[in-house]
Parts: C-alpha cells; sequence; structure tokens
C-alpha cells in the first residue's frame, strides 16, 4: 500500500487551509496547516511533508520569501504556490526559484489533487535520492 500524501498547507486565511485540509483528508491525506511563513518553517522542524500548499501573499514573511527559505533548507519537498491575485511576475519568480507548480484561487480541487500527486512523487524521489547520497 503507498504511504499516504503529507501536505503542509499555507495561508494566513485559516478559512481556505481548514476547507483545503478536510478535502485532502478525505482524500487519504495527512494535512498540517500553518497560517504564516515563519510558523511553516517552524512546522518544518519536527516533520517534513511531501507538499507544501503556500500561499504567496501573507502577512510578515510572504510566500516568495518563504519558499526561496524553505527551499534552501529541504530542497526534497516540493512546493505549489497559491494565489488570489494574477501577478504573472510572482508566478515566474516562484517557479525560478523552485516551485513545482503555481495555482490561482480558488484552485479547481481536481488541478490542485493532480498536482499535489505529482509533486508528491517526485518528492518521494527526492527524497530516496538524497538518502541513497
Amino acid at each position: 500500500m503507498e504511504e499516504a500524501i503529507r501536505i503542509l498547507l499555507v495561508d494566513d486565511e485559516s478559512e481556505a487551509t481548514d476547507l483545503l485540509s478536510k478535502r485532502l483528508t478525505r482524500r487519504g491525506c495527512i494535512c498540517r496547516c500553518a497560517h504564516s511563513g515563519e510558523q511553516a518553517l517552524e512546522l518544518l522542524k519536527e516533520e517534513r511533508p511531501n507538499v507544501i500548499v503556500l500561499d504567496v501573499k501573507m502577512p510578515g514573511m510572504g510566500g516568495l520569501s518563504a519558499l526561496e527559505k524553505i527551499k534552501s533548507l529541504y530542497p526534497e519537498i516540493e512546493i505549489i504556490m497559491l494565489s488570489g491575485h494574477a501577478d504573472p511576475d510572482s508566478a515566474v519568480i516562484g517557479l525560478r526559484l523552485g516551485a513545482f507548480g503555481y495555482v490561482m484561487k480558488p484552485p479547481n480541487f481536481n488541478d490542485l489533487w493532480h498536482l499535489i500527486e505529482d509533486a508528491s512523487h517526485l518528492s518521494v524521489l527526492n527524497s530516496e535520492q538524497g538518502e541513497g547520497k
């Protein structure tokens, strides 16, 4: 049996993380939620998800700063950026910084789910390759 996908949802809007967490849990995922980039980094000290779904616009440490910091510390984790604003610049920057994908809010759940599955498979491969070094 395949291991459950572990996901960290990071968004300053708790309603967004709560709803997404419920839907992903129904799909068999294990979800944790953080409401800031700083809180996400604290949670990552305790456990590593396969995938992080990270909001771009947050007070304090924004999503792009969090992405850059997380990828430098935990390059094996795949990150999907989520934005409520049509900002092609932040999408390009996020992808250059190593984001796996970029999705507009509110996301189409099935599209996001397929992206999460793909990102999780890559994260598992990244982790296995890292262990073999």
